[in-house]
């Protein structure tokens, strides 16, 4: 996430991509690029064709249920806050996560999400998006199995595959009891759901729910790299999905090779008496879901409304370590505020600080966004530091 959440994130990435081709680390045995996208949750989806990008192979599963697939391209997660800033989007529907936690530019994204009519979450745990409400609205929310927890429906135990980030796909099947017997499983909630919106649908849901064999051999049908899927994932170590750079040092160009890209070198100006700010997670953070109020990391006890700043700019700000301060960024459209928090002397690198996500979410404007992913900048706000 470094080097994702910047102005100039892309051309970063493609200039590590042009020295690994130099050097010939691509397809080579122990070397190459490691793209860490996520979490398993992540990596699965994408893969799965779950963002704002129809995938290739779309439409042959829609062949596969007599259906019309959308074409055009969706929301991703700005687009999505715009949307519904705006009134063109009414229906928030999330399957796990914390939206209103983990997005940019905190007080927008909540009036986001007041606006729409209805907002439902799917959720093994509940989280400040459920409360991010207001009286006009629906709010929903539909407590499901973790992945922790034994799965069974009409054909018995169940499993669910999960994706690494080393792409290597494998079983992930729950031991505990559950919380509840009345909880559902994901899969049987979206299956219940789409049997309640499309009635009229041929689509074998109830199938799809009782049996997750199903679903699977679908996959298999339909997405590339998933041959013999249900052979494969039952075995202890799963399987890796095929990647022709990696395989063959082949790559999905008109002739197979690679290209290079070449980008223009822009320096990011910061006015004299402002400071740099990343947002990082804390030792005991998962997410934005779980975390404590302790961080190993980096020595900080009992507090998470801190922010490291090098001793040497707090001399040239005439602040002192432990001081209490408001952060306050500095955008085209104004001024966002995080008031409270208390100065940490660290080694930072001069001219930078650090703090914490969600707490400092509020800092980062929504139309701050990476170049070419538009993906937010939270690892590039421009801010300074007002005492408390």
């Amino acid at each position: 996430m470094g080097l994702t959440q910047g102005r100039d994130a892309v051309a970063t990435i493609q200039e590590i991509v042009n020295v690994q081709l130099l050097r010939g680390m691509i397809g080579k045995p122990g070397a190459g690029l490691c793209p860490v996208r996520g979490h398993s949750n992540v990596q699965g989806d994408r893969t799965m064709g779950i963002w704002h990008e129809p995938p290739t192979w779309l439409a042959g599963l829609g062949d596969r249920l007599s259906l019309t697939m959308p074409s055009r391209r969706g929301y991703d997660t700005v687009e999505a806050i715009r949307a519904m800033r705006d009134g063109h989007a009414k229906v928030f529907f999330a399957v796990g996560g914390n939206f209103a936690a983990a997005t940019p530019d905190t007080d927008v994204t909540e009036a986001a999400l007041r606006s729409c009519t209805l907002t439902a979450h799917v959720s093994t745990k509940l989280n400040r998006s459920h409360v991010v409400t207001s009286d006009e609205q629906t709010v929903l929310i539909l407590p499901c199995l973790g992945r922790t927890e034994r799965d069974v429906q009409a054909a018995g135990e169940q499993f669910v595959t999960v994706e690494d980030s080393m792409s290597n796909v494998h079983a992930s099947r729950g031991r505990l009891d559950p919380a509840s017997p009345q909880l559902l499983s994901e899969v049987a909630i979206v299956c219940a759901l789409a049997r309640a919106v499309l009635p009229e649908s041929t689509v074998p849901w109830e199938s799809y729910a009782q049996d997750y064999r199903s679903v699977r051999a679908l996959i298999e049908q339909t997405v590339p790299g998933f041959d013999g899927f249900e052979a494969k994932v039952r075995t202890p170590a799963g399987f890796t999905l095929p990647h022709p750079p990696r395989d063959s040092r082949t790559f999905p160009t008109a002739d197979g090779r690679a290209r290079f890209t070449a980008s223009p070198i822009q320096l990011l100006e910061v006015p004299e008496g402002r400071l740099l700010l990343q947002t990082v997670r804390s030792h005991d953070q998962y997410n934005t879901t779980i975390y404590g109020l302790d961080d190993r990391y980096r020595g900080v006890k009992a507090g998470r409304r801190v922010v490291f700043v090098n001793p040497d700019d707090l001399a040239t700000l005439g602040l002192a370590d432990g001081a209490m301060v408001d952060l306050i960024s500095e955008w085209a459209d104004g001024e966002r505020r995080a008031p409270a928090f208390r100065v940490i002397a660290y080694p930072t690198v001069r001219g930078c600080a650090a703090t914490y996500f969600p707490e400092a979410n509020v800092l980062v404007p929504l139309d701050s966004t990476a170049a070419g992913s538009n993906t937010p900048t939270s690892k590039q706000i421009i801010v300074r530091l007002q005492p408390a």
